[in-house]
């Protein structure tokens, strides 16, 4: 039968919580872990925080430079597309809207941005660009390519 100095403590239990402030031993003990003496080491000690006093002199900067909001985009980037490229990606007689360059890949369905088709080559196909801007170059030559730039979409324009 088993005595009780036999007994062995479950390696699953914590010790036992420590009582602090009892004698003087250097764990615990006399200070208990409350640093030195004076304002700090009494109970519901408050101290004013010295950076809140360096940062409130600061004077605000309302929506310029470093304190304006992280989201703020002042003015979109317009994304170029090369006449080149609409050229190898789309068929003859396609239709060019923002949703066909999304589904295409070109694009990703969360730009906002602008969409200019630049370049001053040539095209071969007969393309038709609905919403799209371009440049004076490229309106030139889908022109002459037998191709059409509108500004609205038809489904808007009813």
């Amino acid at each position: 039968m088993a005595t009780l100095d036999q007994l062995k403590r479950p390696s699953s239990l914590k010790r036992p919580y420590r009582r602090v402030g009892r004698g003087q031993s250097s764990t615990r003990g006399k200070q208990s872990g409350r640093g030195g003496k004076g304002q700090t080491a009494r109970a519901g000690h408050k101290i004013r925080p010295a950076l809140r006093d360096l940062i409130k002199k600061i004077p605000k900067r309302r929506g310029y430079g470093k304190n304006r909001g992280r989201t703020h985009v002042p003015y979109p980037e317009t994304i170029a597309l090369s006449l080149a490229r609409i050229d190898a990606l789309f068929d003859n007689g396609a239709e060019i809207t923002r949703k066909v360059l999304v589904e295409k890949g070109i694009l990703s369905r969360r730009m906002k941005n602008d969409i200019k088709i630049v370049g001053t080559g040539s095209i071969t196909k007969k393309v038709s660009l609905v919403g799209i801007a371009v440049s004076g170059s490229t309106k030139a030559a889908i022109e002459k390519a037998g191709g059409s730039i509108r500004s609205v979409p038809t489904e808007q324009a009813k």
